[in-house]
């Protein structure tokens, strides 16, 4: 491309950009963590662990709470969410159109495992449009909102991070890919998303606001504003 303010790589992450899994995800959490003791709601789950790995989300319920989960408690949950997903996960409304269409080299890099990226995309029929070009929160130190899994990505395609765009959800995730030193897009058109879901992720740092994906390759062909 011409225009240096022009992407080369698109970095997505899946779930709730992708994958609607997000009000499925926080639902199981909510009543696994509910049932041992630690009362949630699946709202309160979304608004406080949205973008988050599974590792830190437990290690903030147990400082929260002042005790240990049960030593069987992630891998029990790691059950329910893949029974939950096998039965109701969609992919995100025209996600599939979108990444047909998409002119860019693109990847995933999201706070689940492999295993569980993998499986998400290959239930929604988008696998075959990302891989196998899939990272994961496991495979940094830290995971969002440290930019270590943003930077990992970029690394691994061989794209400087300043021609990078991240398409995000979460508030988490914002803040990482700007702390990547890359643009990003707030998307929210998922499930999980509130009224007041677009101007958060504007003031957390999302240089463009959307809601429905089939907007993104227009968003992507026009350079940034001077400033953002």
């Amino acid at each position: 491309m011409s225009d240096a303010r022009l992407p080369l790589l698109v970095i997505f992450d899946c779930d709730g950009v992708l994958v609607d899994s997000e009000p499925i995800a926080r639902r199981v959490l909510a009543e696994a963590l509910s049932e041992v003791g630690f009362p949630l709601t699946a709202q309160q789950a979304i608004d406080r662990y949205t973008g988050i790995s599974l590792g830190a989300v437990l290690a903030l319920v147990e400082a929260e709470w002042g005790r240990r989960l049960p030593a069987d408690f992630a891998a029990l949950l790691g059950e329910r969410d893949r029974a939950a997903f096998a039965a109701e996960l969609q992919p995100v409304s025209g996600a599939a159109e979108m990444l047909a269409g998409l002119g860019l080299p693109r990847c995933v890099a999201s706070s689940g495992t492999i295993a569980k990226i993998r499986g998400n995309l290959s239930r929604t029929g988008l696998l075959q449009y990302l891989e196998p070009h899939l990272f994961s929160a496991t495979m940094v130190a830290r995971g969002k909102p440290a930019p270590d899994l943003f930077l990992h990505a970029a690394a691994m395609m061989a794209v400087p991070p300043a021609r990078c765009v991240v398409i995000e959800d979460s508030l988490a995730g914002v803040r990482a890919a700007r702390a990547a030193g890359m643009c990003v897009f707030g998307f929210h058109g998922g499930g999980h998303a509130r009224p007041d879901s677009a101007a958060a992720l504007q003031a957390t740092g999302a240089t463009r606001v959307f809601s429905r994906l089939c907007e993104l390759p227009g968003l992507l062909a026009s350079p940034a504003p001077a400033g953002d």
